[in-house]
């Protein structure tokens, strides 16, 4: 019998993946996974924005952002500024930078559900590409005609359930990107 928990493992790794960059994309809300990506140099390296400094929302549309050490502010500051697909403008007091979160205009939304929806596309891409390996693996057993359908009926399955979870995901994050 062809198994197909490590195609499914595949799959649920890209919708995880698929999931975190969601979570990166602004909605109009503070939330502190929206500064996930950001890279500062501190210490002469590059190192992750939540290895340096707390990020924390203080009345829905600000960030506060606590560095561990305060010498870090000017390059948190600057990286944040600088990263232009956020579109952030931080502002530091010497001790915490405050990171407004400008509301969102109907033309900008719009603008990041069609970057969003990229991401969709790529996850779907990744789960065929998944469900392709599990068919070339399939062919190259030896197993009577009737269970090679079988198996691969159950993969198309396990493909249609992940696409039917991106789309759902995207849906939600859709509707919380266009609400106002």
């Amino acid at each position: 019998m062809f198994d197909t928990d490590k195609y499914q493992k595949e799959m649920d790794t890209a919708f995880n993946k698929f999931n975190d960059e969601l979570k990166k994309v602004r909605t109009g809300r503070a939330h502190p996974d929206m500064l996930a990506g950001v890279k500062c140099e501190a210490y002469g390296q590059w190192m992750p924005l939540n290895q340096v400094a707390n990020v924390t929302v203080s009345g829905g549309t600000m960030l506060l952002v606590t560095p561990y050490d305060p010498s870090t502010i000017p390059g948190i500051t600057s990286a944040i500024r600088s990263d232009s697909s956020l579109g952030l403008n931080p502002s530091d007091d010497g001790r915490v930078i405050r990171v407004p979160i400008p509301p969102l205009t109907e033309e900008r939304r719009k603008e990041i559900v069609k970057t969003a929806s990229k991401s969709v596309e790529e996850a779907k891409v990744k789960v065929r590409n998944i469900r392709e390996d599990a068919r070339k693996d399939l062919k190259a057993l030896e197993l009577p005609e009737d269970a090679k359908k079988r198996a691969e009926k159950a993969v198309d399955d396990l493909t249609k359930s992940f696409n039917d979870k991106i789309d759902a995901a995207f849906k939600v994050k859709e509707a919380d990107i266009m609400q106002i």
